[in-house]
Order: structure tokens, then sequence, then C-alpha cells
């Protein structure tokens, strides 16, 4: 008798037409019909042969060559006769030790940083992003990285206008003075300034269009990340506001600078108080099992989740909006992608948040 034996790091996720198979080892996902989630269901329970015997020849043709797929792309191993398999099966248990993972800021002063020094020590915060609506000198790039030298603080992106100033040599500047900056993105290039050709610190990337804040919560393919950690944080915790904190343009303090509940500011109180403010987690624990339309979704868990900006059509008795990210053209039901925006059922939605914007 043979068995399949599927690795523990393959991960699957049922939609309601067809299944996603996830590598959490390879960080990769490939979409399959939905006859395989039952064929790999059946292949925990039994050997190849008895599945074989449930269908007739037609039938055990496609399980064949199924299986040859499944060999191809490595999601597993065949075994014979007594083999133990009880393989130890991959945790989904999601933990963090530290009270905030991500730290955003819309930043106006560069001093606002200086004073953050210290919450970012006592809430162990991980990643830094700011975001600047005016453009940033050299000095003030390096004084940003700088400030959180010896800190506990891992990277920092900056998404920043482009200037006449960035060349080559400003770029070099920043990869030999600086330690902690992992991204930086400049917006409004309307062409690269050089070929990058060397290799820094730091991933570099020149964008023409004009990034904004309320550019945010866009769902499409080219942003799905088949990463274990967060392909774990999907399963347990809200995959956008989980240990998020937030500082908008005007100093409120919030989970994500796009929804409207602030909790302070940042003049007189401190990031640490705000976390402790009732409501500030409300969202943390939602996850897409919860949300509209993405619990039968098939890449649900590859897929972030924007409270910012939804259809407003679906609230817990709570309050707790779980209504479908606004910015999503996907159709689950028929596995059709559309653009979002002109979807006549969205524009009521869209209507108000346009309102909101303009204030």
């Amino acid at each position: 008798m043979r068995y399949f034996n599927i690795f523990s790091t393959i991960f699957i996720t049922k939609g309601v037409n067809r299944i996603l198979i996830s590598d959490l080892q390879r960080n990769t996902s490939e979409l399959y019909p939905l006859e395989f989630y039952d064929l790999m269901e059946e292949l925990k329970k039994k050997s190849i042969e008895e599945i074989l015997e449930m269908y007739d020849k037609e039938s055990q043709d496609i399980v064949q060559e199924y299986l040859e797929i499944l060999l191809e792309n490595e999601y597993g191993f065949i075994t014979r006769n007594n083999w133990d398999r009880n393989f130890p099966a991959l945790s989904y248990e999601y933990s963090e030790p530290n009270r905030i993972n991500d730290l955003f800021i819309e930043i106006a002063e560069i001093s606002l940083l200086n004073r953050l020094r210290n919450a970012v020590e006592n809430l162990e915060i991980r990643h830094l992003v700011i975001y600047s609506s005016r453009s940033l000198t050299v000095e003030e790039f390096i004084s940003i990285d700088h400030i959180f030298t010896s800190s506990v603080l891992m990277g920092i992106e900056i998404i920043s206008p482009f200037h006449a100033a960035i060349d080559q040599a400003y770029i070099q500047k920043l990869n030999h003075e600086t330690e902690r900056i992992y991204s930086l993105i400049f917006y409004q290039c309307p062409q690269k300034p050089f070929k990058i050709k060397d290799e820094f610190k730091f991933s570099l990337n020149f964008v023409k269009e004009h990034l904004k804040i309320s550019s945010c919560g866009k769902v499409d393919m080219k942003y799905f990340n088949t990463n274990l950690p967060k392909v774990l944080e999907a399963i347990n915790h809200n995959s956008c506001l989980y240990k998020k904190i937030s500082i908008d343009i005007e100093g409120n303090i919030k989970n994500c600078p796009l929804m409207p509940e602030s909790f302070g500011k940042i003049q007189n109180r401190s990031l640490e108080e705000a976390l402790m403010q009732p409501g500030f987690k409300r969202y943390w624990n939602i996850t897409k099992d919860s949300i509209e339309g993405c619990k039968d979704c098939e890449f649900r868990y590859i897929c972030t989740d924007c409270r910012a900006y939804t259809e407003r059509s679906h609230y817990t008795s709570e309050n707790i909006d779980i209504s479908k990210p606004l910015k999503c053209g996907y159709n689950p039901y028929t596995n059709e992608w559309k653009e979002w925006s002109k979807n006549p059922l969205k524009q009521k939605a869209i209507h108000h948040y346009e309102i909101q914007e303009a204030k």
C-alpha cells in the first residue's frame, strides 16, 4: 500500500469554488480546483490504492494526474506499507512578546521622533514606517536613522517625495551613514534619476504616482504575501491592525491613521497611555474568517484586511465593522476580478469616504 504524506508546511485554504495551496517554506501559493481539497483530505486518512478503488477508470486517471501535480510541486512524498505517518503538524499559533509591532507616522517635524524614542523602547516596537508629504534632505534621513541607534527597532521604512537633489551620490551617502533604514520609496518621480547598479543596504524604489495615505487599502494579487509569520498572523488576528499604532499629521494617535477614532494627541498623551484606552484593540482579533465575503475567499490568509475603507454594510452587535474591504474588486463566488471603484453597490460607501477626505 502506498501513502501520500503532505508536508507540514503546506497550508490549504478552501474557497467557494477552488482552493489555494500555500507552501509556507518557499513563500509561494497556487490555485487549484475544489476537487483537490477532497482528494487531499482523503489522502490524510487512506492509502492511494483505497482512494483509487472509490472511482471508475476515468476518475482514477484524474486522481493519478492530481497526484503527479502534488509530487511535481513537492507538496509531499509517497511512502509504502507500515511507515509511521504520525509526523508532527505545524503549529498555527502566533505569538509576539512585544506590545506593538509597527508604528506608522505621518510626519511633520523630525523632532517628534526624539520624543518617541522611549516609547519605541517601552513598547518594543519592531518596525517604523514614516510618511512625509514634504521633501527630506539627506541630513534629515540620516538624522532619522541615528535617533534610533542602539534601539530595539529592527528597521525603518521611509516614504517621501522625490526632489532634484536625489542622485547617486545622495543615495550612496545614505547607504554609508545609515543602519536601520531598510526601505526608501520616493514618489512623484518622473523618471529614475540613475541606473541602479549598486547593491544598497535598503530597497530603493522610485514611483511616478503621488502616493497618498488614502491610497492604502487596495486589494490586488500583487500585494499578496505567502510568508509564514504573516499567514499565521492572519489566521489568528487582523492582518492589518494587530499590534499597530499610528500618528497622523495632526498628532492624533490611532490604530490606523485613516480610521476616524482618535485615542488622544501625541502632544499631551503618550503612546503607552493611548494603547490602554478602551477600544484601541477592538479590531486586533477580527480575522478574515469574520469578514463578509472574505470568509469565503481562498486568498483570505495571504491578503491584508482594511477596516479604514469598507463597504459599510455589515456590523456586529458591538458595532464592529465586518464589511468587505471597499477597495477589493474580487468576487470569491464567481472568481472574477473587476474594478472596485466602478461597482454600483460600492458607490454609497465611496461617496461617504470622499466626503470625509474632503474635510
